[in-house]
């Protein structure tokens, strides 16, 4: 089967998809912290790795306009976390172009084998494919000019370690880039205002937000600004409307 002999390439790390060389460094092994403080808000399912079908997105210019507003340029290296089955993967691969790399990950393994025989077929050389966890991204440190996750924030349900873990891997000039619906958790959104309190629990700043109705919702980007915070010193956020 073609994903499974893509994925014995990969190695289990982060490898290129000939398995020739790695595309990014591997992560080093991590001390386990915490316990981090659990979210006071509903969690959504995960019910499917799609919101829309590939063409009515483009027809809306999403993920152009995604990737034009985030800043997405050639040469850059962008990790889209809950790739599902690669709508977002493919054109950030054509957009990074050759000299950029791109991190596709899930943590359904099935999906996870789909997105890494389309990569296969579709001979998309910058583009690496890995299982993730639920509470971590397991992304190699000072390594993302971008990290996106679009309509899956509200699935994560313990954000503050999945937020800390995620902390650094950016590179000093790194975002995130968030693309959510205003709307609470269990309808599968994400009020801006706790997505910002969530985000700044565990050291990041927001730098931007702005509607994207051709996303579903809008668009927020945060960056690293400030050490991590113990585990134990996160304060979780308590908002209404979740």
């Amino acid at each position: 089967m073609l994903a499974v002999a893509l994925l014995l390439a990969l190695g289990g790390a982060v490898a290129g998809c000939d398995g020739s060389k790695p595309l990014i460094n591997q992560q080093a092994d991590d001390d386990k912290p915490g316990p981090f403080p659990a979210a006071d808000r509903p969690v959504a399912d995960v019910v499917s790795s799609r919101w829309s079908s590939e063409d009515a997105r483009d027809r809306l210019r999403e993920a152009d306009q995604v990737m034009d507003r985030a800043k997405i340029r050639p040469g850059m290296t962008v990790a889209d976390i809950g790739a599902g089955e690669g709508y977002y993967t493919v054109r950030l691969a054509q957009r990074v172009g050759k000299e950029g790399r791109v991190l596709a990950e899930d943590i359904v393994a099935a999906w996870r084998d789909r997105l890494a025989e389309r990569v296969a077929r579709e001979r998309l050389d910058n583009v690496s494919v890995k299982l993730g966890e639920a509470a971590d991204p397991k992304l190699p440190p000072n390594s993302f000019d971008r990290v996106l996750m679009v309509h899956m924030y509200h699935e994560i349900g313990q954000p503050y370690e999945f937020l800390w873990r995620l902390h650094p891997a950016l590179k000093p000039d790194g975002l995130v880039v968030v693309v959510d619906a205003d709307r609470a958790t269990r309808a599968h959104g994400t009020p801006p205002a706790l997505l910002k309190c969530e985000f700044e629990a565990v050291g990041f700043t927001q730098v931007s937000i702005e509607s994207m109705p051709s996303a579903g919702g809008y668009l927020a980007t945060f960056r690293a600004t400030g050490p991590r915070p113990e585990p134990g010193a996160i304060r979780p956020c308590r908002m209404k409307g979740k």
